[in-house]
């Protein structure tokens, strides 16, 4: 069993009450748009840390993590990357691919909305865990947190922290 914390768009900014989080998991997921190096370095201290940059993201961050990441946590296909829309929506760059092969987690960032929908015509579960950082127009951050015990995504919490 693997307990998850979720986030994305954190835009340069890691504090206190996200370290609380940080600590308390096996593995954090970061969905993209991570601003500045320093925060997945910081957060690779503590856990492991898997990650894939977004469209703000620069040279170095796009040199570290990918695109898109694609894996397996316990029995789950998990495909996580920063702009892929959400069931019924989704962007025309992820499309096929989804629907030719599509993972049983679909993670996606970008939007600042949290998001978990149950896309029933492919099958999967997709994840946007909203906005984690202070840069933008959501007026709460958000985190999600999870555990993956064998092919069970389980215990799905949303974290929610004001926006100072």
């Amino acid at each position: 069993m693997k307990k998850i914390l979720l986030l994305s768009d954190t835009h340069s900014h890691l504090d206190e009450a996200m370290l609380k989080y940080i600590n308390q998991a096996d593995e954090v997921w970061h969905a993209g748009d991570i601003g500045d190096i320093k925060v997945t370095d910081e957060i690779k201290k503590l856990k492991p840390l898997r990650a894939v940059y977004g469209n703000i993201d620069n040279a170095l961050i796009r040199s570290e993590f990918p695109l898109h990441n694609r894996f397996w946590c316990e029995e789950v296909d998990v495909w996580i990357t920063h702009i892929g829309g959400y069931p019924g929506r989704y962007t025309p760059s992820v499309r096929e691919s989804l629907n030719n092969n599509p993972p049983k987690l679909f993670i996606t960032g970008h939007s600042h909305i949290l998001k978990v929908i149950n896309d029933k015509k492919l099958g999967l579960l997709h994840m946007n865990p909203g906005a984690a950082g202070i840069h933008g127009f959501h007026q709460v951050r958000t985190m999600l947190r999870f555990e993956i015990h064998k092919d069970k995504i389980q215990k799905l919490e949303v974290i929610e922290i004001e926006r100072n």
